[in-house]
């Protein structure tokens, strides 16, 4: 229902653009993006089938990457088709309630993923600073409520988002979303009025998420490098470092791209609109796409087991 020549009263569609200024060339961009989402898929699959069917992994640490890779598949295929769709098939078209279930999904399992890399750390601090009490103290009552927790607080966090735009913004300057998927700002930006509200809960989701995530993280492997390093032999400093080695490294990536994107969206205003879209459409699909190699290389139960698996 139009109100005026400018203004929309709550549509039931909206279009997403994909990226803007670069819409001749979207089609070749597809095809990195969609070798990246099947290599994603079948590599989570992968690893959650050998998670699950080897008994030797049913361990705390299998079973937050078991968490980890279920998050990373259901991230990507939030994405992907709304993203191959709009590059392959010319369907830009989205309902506007299909567009706040996919804003909510992905924001939700980004802080999903991120309250698993502080499990994930959690683990391999009680694994090296009190090896002796790792076995009590990860029983599977708890690992239960670790995983409850995790997926309750981004659910409970991310809800508000979609109540205040459903509540409180009723009116929209445009249907045109510059974006190639249901972004938070990029929906709130649409409407007309009062949209401050809206971007203040953003970013305190975004800042609470990271603030503590990362201080609990950070503090969990000052603790770790500082035990590691007072080891006496050598070969006991390596086995330690080692098996932290991929959580480090799938939370540098995690995060270094959560950072470069997000200060390049708030403060890269001369910074052409494709870059923004693109980077932020890398960040998402990225760790899907990584956090599987790098463990199957890292890990080594995993990768003799992938090996396994390879030569039948």
């Amino acid at each position: 229902m139009s109100i005026s020549n400018f203004t929309v009263l709550m549509p039931s569609v909206l279009t997403l653009v994909g990226i803007p200024g670069l819409e001749p060339v979207q089609c070749w961009i597809g095809i990195p993006f969609g070798a990246m989402y099947i290599i994603a898929m079948v590599g989570n699959s992968l690893l959650l089938f050998i998670i699950k069917s080897e008994c030797s992994l049913h361990e705390p640490m299998y079973f937050f990457l078991g968490m980890l890779g279920a998050t990373d598949i259901a991230l990507g295929s939030s994405i992907m088709p709304t993203m191959l769709g709009i590059f392959w098939f010319h369907m830009p078209e989205i309902y506007f309630d299909s567009c706040l279930l996919q804003m909510w999904l992905i924001h939700t399992l980004q802080c999903t993923e991120s309250g698993i890399l502080v499990a994930m750390a959690l683990d391999c601090y009680v694994a090296i600073c009190y090896p002796l009490r790792y076995a009590t103290f990860f029983t599977h009552q708890l690992l239960t409520q670790i995983g409850a927790v995790v997926i309750l607080r981004a659910a409970n966090l991310v809800a508000p988002c979609l109540v205040l735009i459903k509540c409180r913004l009723q009116f929209y300057h445009t249907t045109v979303i510059s974006h190639s998927y249901c972004e938070h700002m990029a929906i709130v930006k649409l409407a007309a009025g009062n949209i401050q509200v809206n971007k203040i809960y953003g970013l305190f989701v975004a800042f609470s998420v990271a603030v503590f995530d990362l201080t609990f993280i950070s503090f969990s492997y000052i603790q770790i490098f500082l035990t590691v390093f007072c080891l006496p032999q050598k070969e006991s400093r390596l086995k330690a470092f080692n098996t932290c080695i991929a959580h480090i490294c799938v939370f540098l990536e995690f995060y270094l791209l959560a950072f470069f994107s997000f200060f390049t969206h708030r403060f890269g205003s001369h910074i052409p609109p494709y870059i923004h879209i693109l980077f932020s459409s890398i960040y998402l699909l990225f760790p899907p796409f990584l956090n599987p190699l790098v463990y199957g290389i890292n890990t080594k139960q995993i990768h003799v087991h992938v090996v396994k698996m390879l030569c039948l």
